[in-house]
């Protein structure tokens, strides 16, 4: 029976307003999902007009202008539905989801959700969980001590994978699945045994540990930056009735 690695996989990754997951929104989207290694990957793509204004600094990022999102995006409400339906399928296939740094963009479409549908990325996925992958998790496990950035462009470099078109979701989503299956190839003797479900929940405590420290390295340097240990989705933060009802 082939590993996991070498077996269908699907990969999610979002291009945004900015890197704020509390307040920022997405722009475009893309899941694609693939049966087996060299097999042509099947994409889905959304454009979304935000409504709100797209700084020049992530048009320079992703190149999608708040003009061209305006004329060509769709409104955000129909697309978080139809984005979270299919996160929903590949959860309920038992299908992997590769997402690269996953609290981002899994706490984005969560928080879009609420913001557009009064739901919650939890709530569509309460027949099946998640079996998240994330590459970044996962290198800075595996391969601890390499000095460097873990950029996604730094992984597809290390793990010889290309990428044609780097901050295009569906070009991004692809190039994290196969850094995926790379890294599973190179690090077949620990991970060959281990499922899916067991390194989604190897993840959250491997990322923790992440965290705490980067957090010690930020306090070494003075910088009052606060990092999130959780992993793959942050905690919605209290509104203002959560707040006065504990009053």
């Amino acid at each position: 029976m082939a590993c996991w690695y070498e077996g269908p996989l699907a990969a999610f990754d979002t291009e945004t307003t900015g890197v704020d997951v509390e307040t920022d929104r997405i722009v475009s989207a893309a899941l694609v999902v693939q049966d087996a290694p060299g097999v042509r990957p099947r994409v889905s793509r959304w454009l979304v007009n935000p409504g709100v204004p797209v700084p020049a600094e992530a048009t320079a990022v992703h190149g999608l202008t708040e003009e061209h999102l305006h004329r060509n995006g769709r409104w955000p409400a129909p697309v978080m539905y139809e984005i979270a339906e299919l996160l929903a399928e590949q959860a309920a296939a038992g299908r992997a989801l590769v997402v690269m740094n996953a609290p981002f963009d899994l706490t984005l479409l969560d928080r879009e959700l609420r913001r557009h549908r009064a739901s919650s990325l939890a709530h569509w996925l309460e027949p099946a969980p998640l079996r998240v992958l994330d590459p970044r998790v996962l290198d800075k496990h595996l391969d601890r001590y390499r000095k460097g950035r873990r950029t996604l462009t730094d992984l597809c470099a290390h793990y010889d994978v290309p990428l044609a078109d780097a901050h295009d979701a569906a070009a991004d989503a692809v190039a994290a699945l196969e850094v995926v299956r790379a890294l599973g190839r190179r690090f077949a003797a620990r991970l060959e045994r281990l499922s899916p479900a067991e390194l989604h929940s190897l993840q959250t405590s491997w990322h923790a540990a992440q965290a705490r420290g980067l957090q010690a390295w930020f306090a070494r340097s003075g910088s009052p930056e606060v990092v999130d240990t959780s992993w793959p989705l942050r905690p919605a933060l209290p509104t203002a009735a959560d707040r006065g009802s504990a009053a």
